[in-house]
């Protein structure tokens, strides 16, 4: 079946058909994270529903190179990108640590967590300390368009005069002199132009600990910088989409289209997308609010939001029932929900194998399968999937049951269904599929802990406990008994 994709662009917030300039290869770069903290849920998801696109490409039969960068310098505190101190040295000089073991440290967790949730690593992924030299390359190329100016050894973006020719605000619809008015004054605003100028290349104070020498000083990139010049690296000028979370769309995708447009002439991308923000029973998730936690801590249970653990694949598939475009709200009563609909789902996939065809049949499977498409064609319409694919599960269930009679060839275009939107599109795997000795297993070491609880040997039982914990199990003590479940 042939398939037209409709993405929709926040460039010029409308969903437009999807047409690669090179086909079958596409070009696709998300910002990664800044590595000098444990990465959060709001992260998560991005990179699950970028993951969601890279799936649904390769399965349309696109060829994607899939760039996901690393921020390991250049990030610093202040909003902009380019005053406060370094995160990633900050970190380091608290723990005292050299910033590198900071970002190894912080990298390799960001990596457990998203193999946890099944998100498929990205086909380059590149450091932004590994990429220093294309970075003095950019700054010298804008320099030479007239678009930056050098003051005190650090390189500044001059936005006015960039938008004399060029529509700054062209992707957070914003005029100038609104973005003007509407700035508090920043970081090193003395040396700057105008308030808006945004840093290409900041001299190191003496203190700062990750500084290179360029033609303007020792010093480092900026955040904005570093984006721009990895994706032209690896994808060419002009590529296909540009992604990442949209509390990047007013300021660092903004800045970079406007490094790319004075480098090269030409917006860095065709398709912008952007996911949106998580909240916590209706409230924006933060630090400051006491509401976030990190995604080790859902899969534990051991936070102060939720009433129970919840397993990774349970977490995907909850992300999943919501538009990648729309807030997700975590809160006990969607988990809930989501981890029965999950389970539902996942017993009639398990189901689906067992199913015998019958000669007659009374069920058409291709409108089915067209309408999985459709939904996927709308702008990666993730929750219309999920409601298609719980049609298909009540047709397995109704033709085990008797109900429903299936041929051969619909039986077979069934299972083909289910195999390719609940794995290899939806990247969700199936957690029942354990090893079935395990229920044994675990009763006897249930069993053995409920044995030293009756000794008043507790050392023993918490030991018994926390050790399960370690390696995902949850026990719950209730009047009837203790359950286990698998986080």
């Amino acid at each position: 079946m042939e398939q037209n994709l409709f993405v929709y662009n926040t460039l010029t917030r409308t969903k437009e058909k999807f047409i690669a300039i090179d086909p079958p290869h596409v070009g696709m770069y998300v910002c990664g994270p800044t590595v000098y903290s444990d990465v959060h849920l709001g992260n998560c998801r991005t990179y699950i529903s970028f993951d969601l696109i890279f799936r649904y490409l390769i399965h349309l039969g696109y060829k994607v190179r899939y760039v996901r960068n690393i921020t390991d310098a250049g990030h610093l505190e202040g909003g902009a990108g380019d005053e406060g101190e370094d995160k990633i040295s900050k970190k380091a000089k608290l723990a005292q640590l050299e910033p590198m073991e900071i970002a190894q440290k912080y990298t390799i967790g960001f990596h457990d967590v998203l193999q946890t949730l099944n998100v498929l690593p990205p086909s380059i992924e590149p450091t932004a300390t590994g990429h220093i030299i294309e970075q003095i390359e950019l700054v010298k190329v804008i320099l030479e368009k007239g678009y930056a100016y050098e003051v005190n050894g650090s390189v500044y973006f001059d936005v006015e005069k960039y938008n004399k020719t060029q529509d700054y605000g062209i992707l957070n619809r914003r005029k100038l002199d609104d973005l003007i008015n509407n700035t508090r004054d920043l970081g090193g605003q003395d040396e700057k132009r105008g308030k808006l100028d945004f840093a290409l290349w900041i001299k190191a104070k003496p203190e700062h600990l990750m500084k290179w020498p360029a033609p303007w000083s020792i010093g480092f990139p900026a955040w904005h910088l570093e984006c721009s010049a990895m994706s032209n690296k690896y994808l060419g000028q002009h590529f296909d989409i540009h992604g990442g979370g949209i509390d990047l769309m007013p300021t660092h995708h903004t800045n970079e289209i406007a490094q790319n447009v004075a480098a090269c002439d030409k917006n860095p991308a065709n398709y912008w997308v952007h996911t949106n923000m998580l909240t916590v029973n209706g409230q924006k998730m933060s630090k400051s609010l006491g509401n976030s936690f990190l995604p080790q801590e859902l899969f534990t249970g051991q936070n102060s939001i939720l009433n129970k653990a919840y397993s990774p694949m349970t977490v995907r598939f909850f992300m999943m029932q919501a538009h990648y475009r729309s807030t997700l709200d975590f809160g006990n009563e969607a988990m809930e929900a989501s981890e029965k609909g999950f389970k539902r789902l996942m017993n009639s996939f398990t189901l689906m194998d067992s199913l015998i065809a019958s000669g007659s049949n009374e069920v058409e499977i291709e409108p089915l399968l067209q309408r999985c498409y459709d939904a996927m064609n709308d702008d990666f319409n993730s929750p219309v999937l999920i409601a298609e694919l719980f049609e298909a599960s009540r047709i397995i269930n109704s033709v085990n049951d008797g109900k429903l009679k299936i041929d051969s060839n619909n039986l077979a275009l069934l299972k083909q269904l289910m195999r390719s939107f609940i794995l290899d599109v939806l990247g969700l795997k199936n957690e029942q599929a354990d090893d079935e000795d395990l229920p044994k297993v675990m009763d006897m070491i249930v069993d053995l802990r409920s044995e030293a609880k009756n000794n008043r040997d507790y050392a023993t039982s918490d030991k018994i406990r926390d050790g399960l914990q370690k390696i995902g199990f949850q026990l719950k003590d209730s009047k009837e008994g203790t359950a286990w479940s698998k986080i």
